[in-house]
């Protein structure tokens, strides 16, 4: 599709950009891939080969789909009238994006703009820290998160990072932030199921708060449903109880809506599925679906009224910038991203097909003796791979990537778990475009399907 010759791009992203998540030794023997272009769910790298993004962007961000005119005129046509001030002042996007987005959020009515999902936890987090100063001697401050979660790159948030593998190196991290047992019943550390796994995978948490001391704990950050730790859906009965032992401690609950949020679950928000009630909501990736850099820190009335204070101290508000939080492309590209999500029906396709989606994954394991469980909500679905469907013995990482590989090499682009979790980094992880079709559910299943004889057996 792309006509250009690109063998001088290929050559200057050799030499000069430095990739994320890559080893770059690879580079000598072969070309980076480039991409160039993006239609509906469709990508093509510089060689002009075509393949179906079944990850939505490689990171779970493009729910809307590649090639959106209309968010790419809602871009420009901020960015000449008004592009960017500081957001210790207003725009008219953010002001209008602000009031639409909480109206998808009952009982939040507070935004604060970021530029990355790292960056709006780290928000949530240093909020945590200063409620803790200014109400509770600066003893409530500690942060609460799950084995398996991950909420970004900065120190501050892999330090709240359930993936010994994404912070190893990198210490010593900050402290104050404890971790509580993982969730994941198809690991499950206690022999129960069901409702009764879940909630005692909730008092696992109590017990962690109780160790600590209740009045050291400030907040508890998750995933509603861990996203690159495995995908993982919580257990009935998990949720309401997590709630419940919150509110007893006066523990702040923060969710981490980064990879769920906007959409992707089949809900707005993936904690608007368990009928919880978030003191912070921090959102990054579905909401402009890529177009422009943004993030949100979501609050309620009653957090934001606790920065309210001496207007004469400058030191009593919340004391903090995000520079390219001021920039108007984020709210006009996420105004825009809502309004498609709306008018287009994505909510109930993403229901319809993610339904298609997990019911193809889940026959996969009833086919292949290496398709240990299938599991997710919407078009967010993981499938975990086992070297003895028995034991649940882990595939190993390196096999499982020669899977997604294959994927690849019949024209699909996966996820999977990876440097992540030692001797877990097993699950294929799948968050195609809300707007993904019956035919590309099938055609991607199908893949997943000949990729796992090819390779596996």
């Amino acid at each position: 599709m792309y006509d250009n010759d690109l063998t001088a791009v290929v050559e200057a992203d050799r030499s000069h950009v430095w990739h994320h998540m890559v080893q770059h030794a690879g580079f000598a023997s072969k070309d980076p891939r480039i991409i160039v272009e993006g239609r509906g769910l469709s990508v093509w790298d510089q060689n002009g080969r075509e393949f179906t993004d079944a990850v939505s962007g490689g990171v779970w961000t493009v729910n809307v789909g590649y090639g959106r005119e209309s968010i790419a005129n809602a871009v420009r046509d901020q960015l000449i009238r008004m592009n960017y001030f500081a957001g210790s002042a207003g725009s008219v996007p953010g002001a209008l994006f602000a009031e639409r987005l909480l109206t998808k959020m009952p009982g939040m009515s507070r935004v604060y703009y970021a530029n990355s999902g790292s960056e709006a936890n780290e928000k949530a987090f240093k909020m945590v820290r200063q409620i803790a100063h200014k109400r509770h001697g600066g003893r409530k401050h500690k942060i609460l998160f799950r084995e398996r979660d991950y909420h970004g790159t900065t120190l501050g948030t892999l330090s709240a990072c359930g993936q010994p593998e994404r912070h190893m190196q990198y210490g010593p991290l900050t402290p104050g932030f404890v971790e509580v047992p993982h969730c994941l019943e198809y690991r499950a550390q206690w022999d129960l199921s069901g409702e009764a796994y879940g909630r005692r995978a909730a008092d696992a948490i109590e017990e962690v708060i109780l160790r600590e001391g209740p009045d050291t704990v400030g907040a508890l950050c998750l995933e509603p449903i861990t996203a690159g730790g495995g995908v993982i859906v919580p257990p009935e009965g998990y949720w309401p109880r997590v709630q419940e032992i919150c509110r007893k401690y006066d523990i702040l609950l923060h969710i981490d809506e980064v990879v769920c949020g906007v959409g992707r679950t089949g809900t707005w928000f993936g904690y608007q599925n368990y009928g919880i009630e978030p003191d912070f909501v921090t959102m990054a990736k579905g909401v402009a679906s890529g177009y422009a850099a943004i993030s949100c820190c979501v609050t309620t009335e009653a957090v934001f009224d606790l920065f309210k204070g001496d207007a004469a101290d400058p030191l009593d508000h919340f004391r903090d910038i995000s520079t390219f939080g001021g920039c108007t492309a984020g709210p006009a590209a996420a105004l825009e991203n809502l309004r498609i999500i709306e008018d287009e029906g994505l909510l109930q396709n993403t229901l319809t097909m993610g339904d298609r989606l997990l019911g193809h994954l889940q026959a996969l394991t009833e086919k292949h003796a290496a398709a240990g469980e299938a599991r997710g909500k919407g078009l967010f679905c993981g499938l975990e791979l086992v070297a003895d469907r028995a034991t649940r013995a882990p595939l190993d990482e390196k096999s499982v990537a020669a899977v997604v590989a294959e994927c690849d090499r019949r024209g699909v682009i996966l996820g999977m778990t990876n440097r992540s979790l030692p001797g877990l980094n097993n699950t294929l992880c799948l968050s195609p475009a809300l707007t993904v079709t019956a035919d590309q559910v099938d055609m991607i299943s199908d893949t997943i399907d000949r990729a796992l004889a090819t390779v596996l057996g």
